[in-house]
């Protein structure tokens, strides 16, 4: 039997621990939690001052006995996070594995030897005010959950799969709601900006700009003919010192906001990655809303600094964080070792590391010096004087390693200014070209998951670990969709002064493209409408807010956690009771557009079981009402009756080839072409409603050509193609894509060599689930729609007929993964 043991929440960060530790410790993992409430129960005795009822998880219950068996004879150290989870998981295993109250419970905030020694030097029992502060948000979190989302069944019926509501994720929801209202809301202005070319000669050239911009176009035309006849000459220079400081260390929503711009990571994906990085010891504990590092992490950045750059380069600084629930106790998101650049051949891995150092080393670093000049250019004809302004770095500083990135929703068209040329106060300046160009003011830019998480940490609202979970949720539950949208068309004036004489023109522009934004779906709209008018407590802002003040109060000691949770439920459990008393509002789900202006029936959209829909007609009418489902991007609050009208025009039969009818239709993945019971996809420059027989017909030949060249033979009954899509060249057998190996060419791959390349794939992937769900720390035994199944991450195992569920151990569990 060991002599110590420690127990983990990761197998990951077991294995990390089990390096640094002597052969008197065993180290193992309890794969995150081993107790829960219920999964088909509220599991909160109300009556009972609001007592949770806990129960070991089934995946859990074969771990949880041979832990005990492992600590019998042992001395326990409790390793888990240094955070409140953390401390709830140390929790939930002594209560498990009936542990005494006096248990080691020992926490650092990187996985190193120094910390995990000093750590072991300085134990502590677990704190029960954080552990409470847990529980009340997971009490809270149920009773709101369970109470909440019946009502939504019974009172909004759309959608395929059940509807719920949570307290943080509703209040995300309505941000990107009304967010949305901003941007339909919003009429745009135009103005036109003047902008001036001037030839200095030797190929040099100065730009400058009015300072102001005409809200006329007669303003704008009038202001270039002034200057047809005008002198330009520099009427001042002036050169001011500036500075540069570096951002602050990485917080957990700085960090998922800097991923989100730099490495185009989701916030999900940023938070896994850091997982890993902190659970193999190379960075700080990434979940923290402080900005602020330790002494010994002072010390180690500076001898990094003056290693590299020199001593000028160096300027220590302390942070202090502006968060009120922040512990500067804890350290912001940090190396462990500054010396290391290269930590990982995962390449996300390394990218995520090298972004962590570089904020990290720049914000012990000394200011950016820089020299910026302004040049004002007087005209003869006019008062009004064009700026030219640019910049010169003196020294470098902390630029020499890290700049941040401005959010996305700056003005695009805002560049890096560079150096002005050589000028001279009087000096006259030959015009190339002077232009007023039409622009126009944009809405409010729709959230992306980092701008979001941003909003919400300003408000006060979730904490540096509920950020991610709660994005995933509204999207998983498709109240909101993350997507690209392509931009629009338009038309823009411009007048150009050059040689003497103005012209104008007409030019095109896109507009209003989107790039990984988040979009309300009409589920979400409808939600969102049916909470703020009846659960408006529940998603008040502020009130959200406050919650997150009250566990921080529970953490501290200074408030019962059942007092906090009764002064909410009381009231919330009322109100419950009075909406479902209510009569149903059909106002949410349905709204009336006009009537048919060829038949005079009524034009309705609708949301019903399988989405949101138009409807022609009413069912009490002796004529069946016609239906058309929404595309995509259209909502149901912004439908107009003739967008609707054009919906009906489809499915449409476009003509005949071979002696058989061409349908156009759109569907759940776009606009197609149905022909001979085969399905053809348009591109996205063919329009569904007027692409035409001629350009169909291509479109089938097209792929028909492609599938004939393309095929290899047959495997399993099925055929095997070959082709080349976005990520190279590929094998497609059953429905599956196959990467080629390198040393495969598609002129030359056989039907034998595919086959390879199928087998070897599958069994790589089998390997891959066997690794996953070993290392899963949320396996569980769920009942579908099909039966029971086993899931794990994103997967799920069918269970074999006659296979009791609650009799399946971990190594049964193993196999049929396996």
């Amino acid at each position: 039997m060991p002599k110590n043991l420690v127990i983990v929440e990761s197998p990951a960060k077991a294995k990390t621990i089990e390096n640094y530790l002597g052969d008197d410790f065993v180290v193992k993992s309890s794969f995150g939690h081993v107790r829960d409430l219920p999964e088909h129960d509220m599991g909160v005795d109300v009556e009972a001052g609001y007592q949770p009822v806990y129960e070991i998880s089934g995946d859990k219950v074969k771990l949880v006995n041979e832990l005990k068996k492992l600590a019998k004879d042992a001395e326990v150290w409790l390793a888990t996070d240094d955070d409140r989870e953390g401390e709830a998981i140390s929790w939930h295993l002594k209560e498990a594995l009936n542990l005494p109250d006096t248990t080691k419970r020992i926490v650092f905030r990187e996985i190193t030897k120094s910390a995990l020694l000093k750590a072991i030097e300085q134990p502590r029992i677990i704190d029960i005010d954080l552990v409470n502060a847990q529980q009340a948000r997971r009490v809270l979190d149920r009773l709101v959950g369970y109470e909440l989302s019946p009502v939504l069944w019974k009172k909004i019926r759309i959608g395929k799969s059940s509807l719920s509501a949570g307290r943080v994720q509703s209040v995300a929801v309505r941000l990107i709601v009304e967010r949305e209202r901003e941007v339909d809301a919003f009429e745009s202005k135009n103005s036109f900006k003047v902008t001036a070319v001037f030839d200095l000669g030797n190929g040099k050239v100065l730009q400058a700009e009015l300072p102001k911009n005409f809200e006329k176009e007669s303003e704008a035309r009038e202001f270039l003919e002034k200057c047809r006849t005008a002198t330009f000459s520099i009427n001042g220079l002036e050169t001011k010192p500036a500075k540069k400081t570096p951002a602050p260390p990485f917080t957990t929503s700085t960090l998922q906001q800097e991923a989100s711009r730099k490495l185009s990571f989701s916030v999900q994906q940023t938070m896994v990655v850091a997982q890993k990085l902190y659970e193999a010891g190379k960075i700080s504990y990434m979940r923290t809303d402080s900005t602020n590092l330790s002494q010994e992490a002072l010390g180690k950045a500076q001898t990094q600094i003056v290693r590299e750059y020199g001593a000028d380069f160096h300027h220590k600084r302390i942070y202090k964080t502006k968060s009120e629930s922040a512990q500067e106790a804890h350290e912001a998101i940090r190396p462990t070792e500054f010396s290391d650049v290269q930590v990982s051949k995962d390449r996300n891995e390394q990218r995520l590391y090298e972004l962590i150092w570089k904020r990290a080393i720049a914000s012990q670093m000394a200011d950016a010096q820089i020299e910026r000049t302004t040049a004002t250019i007087g005209i003869s004809t006019t008062s009004e004087m064009l700026v030219a302004q640019g910049e010169v770095i003196k020294f470098e500083g902390f630029l020499k390693v890290y700049l941040e990135s401005n959010d996305e929703d700056l003005a695009d068209d805002e560049e890096q200014k560079g150096m002005l040329p050589p000028l001279s106060v009087g000096q006259v300046l030959d015009l190339n070209t002077l232009r007023a160009a039409e622009r126009f003011t944009r809405p409010p830019a729709r959230y992306t998951e980092a701008s979001l998480v941003k909003k919400l940490e300003e408000m006060g609202i979730g904490r540096p670990s509920t950020y991610a979970p709660t994005i995933s949720t509204i999207i998983k539950r498709e109240y909101v969709l993350k997507e690209d949208r392509p931009g629009l068309e338009r038309n823009y004036k411009e007048f150009v002064l050059k040689n003497g004489s103005v012209t104008e023109g007409l030019k095109k522009e896109t507009y209003g493209t989107e790039k990984a934004k988040l979009f309300p779906t009409n589920a979400g709209i409808i939600v969102n409408d049916f909470l703020v008018n009846n659960f408006e407590d529940i998603i008040d802002f502020s009130f959200t807010a406050n919650v997150e003040k009250d566990f921080d109060n529970i953490a501290e000691g200074k408030l019962p956690w059942q007092k906090m949770i009764d002064n909410f439920y009381k009231s919330f459990h009322h109100q419950v009771a009075t909406v479902e008393s209510e009569k149903f509002d059909r106002s949410l789900t349905t709204r009336e557009l006009g009537e048919d202006p060829v038949t005079g029936r009524k034009v309705s959209v609708r949301i019903g079981k399988y989405g949101p829909y138009v409807q022609l007609g009413e069912a009490e009418e002796e004529e069946k009402p016609r239906y058309a489902n929404l595309m995509k991007g259209q909502l149901i609050e912004t439908i107009t009756l003739d967008e609707a009208m054009a919906l009906f025009k489809l499915p449409r039969e476009v003509g005949f080839f071979e002696d058989k009818p061409i349908v156009v239709n759109i569907g759940k993945y776009g606009p197609y072409v149905k022909f001979d019971e085969k399905y053809f996809n348009l591109t996205p420059a063919d329009d569904p409603y007027t692409v035409d027989e001629e350009r169909v017909i291509a479109i089938i030949e097209e792929k028909r050509a492609a599938e004939s060249s393309d095929g290899l033979g047959e495997f399993e009954g099925s055929p095997v193609t070959k082709g080349k899509g976005r990520f190279g060249p590929y094998v497609k057998h059953d429905g599956k894509y196959y990467s080629l190996r390198k040393g495969l060419s598609l002129e030359t791959i056989t039907l034998e060599e595919s086959i390879g390349v199928i087998k070897a794939k599958r069994e790589a992937e089998s390997n891959k689930i066997i690794k996953e769900f070993k290392e899963n720390a949320n396996v569980k035994i769920q009942n579908g729609r099909y039966g029971p199944y086993i899931a794990f991450g994103k997967r799920n195992i069918k269970i074999p007929k006659g296979v009791e569920p609650a009799s399946l151990t971990y190594d049964d569990i193993l196999k049929l993964a396996e």
